[in-house]
């Protein structure tokens, strides 16, 4: 099990990019959440789950949703805490 902060960098606020991850995330079992940071106009999350299932959604963030422009992504491995039940949108 693995658990993985990021912080995706870009055109990536007013494109959809929150939801687009919350869908996956939901879609293939990761936990955790996802933001917007208004102050430096990033996106952030944090995906608990299975190995491949987190790098899934590393991988995703990486590419985005067709209308987001990807400058680069910010990877911070985190210790595996099993916090979340479920993923959200905060």
């Amino acid at each position: 099990m693995k658990r993985v902060r990021v912080k995706i960098f870009g055109d990536v606020h007013g494109v959809g990019f929150r939801h687009y991850t919350y869908y996956r995330a939901t879609k293939i079992g990761v936990n955790g959440w996802v933001r917007n940071n208004i102050e430096d106009k990033t996106v952030e999350a944090v995906f608990e789950g299975e190995d491949k299932k987190v790098d899934d959604m590393v991988e995703f963030c990486k590419r985005g949703p067709p209308s987001a422009y990807i400058e680069h992504v910010d990877v911070f491995p985190e210790t595996f805490k099993n916090e979340f039940k479920d993923f959200s949108i905060v």
